[in-house]
C-alpha cells in the first residue's frame, strides 16, 4: 500500500502521509477529525455545502477532545451516535507548499485524526447545520460517490478493518 500521496487543495501543494493508529500525546497540531459510520452493512456520506460528499467530520473547538470532537460532528452533520474506534491519522505536509503561511490557519506539519463508528442510534436529519444531505452507501460504492484524495480508500479499508463490536 502507498501510503503517500500530493494532493492539490485550491492551488495549495500538499503531501499527505496516512499513518494508521498513530499515537498522540499532544494534540495541538490535530487540525481536524474524521470517521466512517457504519449502520446496516451502509457508510455514512454528508454532502457538505460546498465540498459534496464524504465522511462527517470537522475541526476541534475550545475545550473538546479529538473523540468528543468526532461525536459532536457525527452528530451535526449526520445525526447519528455510536461506538467510535481510533483507526490513524494523515499527516498534511506544507513543506512544499509554497503558498504556505507561516502565521496562518494551519501548521507546517498537521494531522486529521480518524475514527470508524458503528452506529447505534440514527436520528431524524433536520439540516440545522452546514450539511445539505446524508446518504447510506454500500462500502464498494463509497468510492464512486466521495470526490477526494486516494486516501478515502485506505481509510474505508482501515475502517472495516477496525468496526467497534
Amino acid at each position: 500500500m502507498n501510503n503517500q500521496t500530493y494532493v492539490d487543495w485550491g492551488g495549495h501543494y500538499l503531501k499527505l502521509t496516512w499513518l494508521p493508529n498513530k499515537s498522540f500525546q499532544d494534540y495541538s497540531n490535530v487540525t481536524s477529525v474524521h470517521g466512517v459510520c457504519f449502520y446496516n452493512g451502509n457508510v455514512l456520506l454528508v454532502h457538505v455545502d460546498g465540498r459534496g460528499f464524504n465522511f462527517p467530520g470537522g475541526h476541534i473547538e475550545n475545550g473538546e477532545t479529538p473523540e468528543e470532537a468526532f461525536h459532536r460532528e457525527a452528530f451535526e452533520e449526520g445525526y447519528v451516535k455510536g461506538h467510535i474506534n481510533y483507526i490513524g491519522a494523515i499527516e498534511v505536509s506544507h513543506e512544499e507548499n509554497p503558498l504556505f503561511k507561516v502565521d496562518g490557519k494551519y501548521p507546517l506539519i498537521g494531522y486529521q485524526m480518524f475514527y470508524c463508528m458503528e452506529v447505534q442510534d440514527c436520528l431524524p436529519f433536520l439540516r440545522e447545520h452546514e450539511t445539505i444531505s446524508r446518504i447510506w452507501v454500500e462500502p464498494d460504492e463509497v468510492l464512486y460517490v466521495i470526490n477526494d484524495h486516494e486516501f478515502a480508500n485506505v481509510v474505508l479499508q482501515a475502517a472495516l478493518d477496525n468496526k467497534p463490536s
